[in-house]
């Protein structure tokens, strides 16, 4: 007897979804793809370069979400989230700084303060993303 799609989703939540991880903490970026991975995503990245996030988004595979940084070493994560919105791909911001710090385009989006629960992050994007398909 084959699974229904609905226990499957709640046991894999993101199976078959491919998120973009944008984090410049190695740690950090492999435990949250270790997560997203648990619950059936495929990642993209983790990377930890704003060209490197931008060079996933143009080739030519598709993401449905995304976990950003918002700090980067090399700057702020901006261009990156406004590649994804233009595309109406979720995603959430993750930082160890205040809502203040975030300009006011993006004062709409989910804000996940370092540290990180991760389980609560993947059931936040999880969500977001089904939010986006219906």
């Amino acid at each position: 007897m084959s699974e229904s799609p609905t226990l499957s989703r709640q046991r894999a939540p993101l199976a078959s979804r491919r998120i973009l991880v944008v984090e410049d903490e190695y740690f950090l970026a492999d435990d949250i793809g270790k997560t997203l991975r648990a619950l059936g995503a495929e990642i993209a990245g983790p990377v930890g370069y704003i060209e490197d996030a931008v060079e996933i988004l143009y080739d030519g595979s598709a993401v449905d979400a995304a976990v950003l940084d918002v700090n980067l070493r090399t700057g702020m994560i901006y261009p990156v989230a406004r590649a994804l919105r233009a595309r109406h791909v979720p995603f959430v911001f993750t930082t160890g700084y205040d809502r203040i710090s975030i300009i006011s385009e993006f004062q709409d989006v989910l804000l996940l303060e370092k540290p990180i629960d991760l389980a609560a992050m993947a059931r936040k994007l999880a969500a977001l993303i089904d939010g986006a398909r219906s």
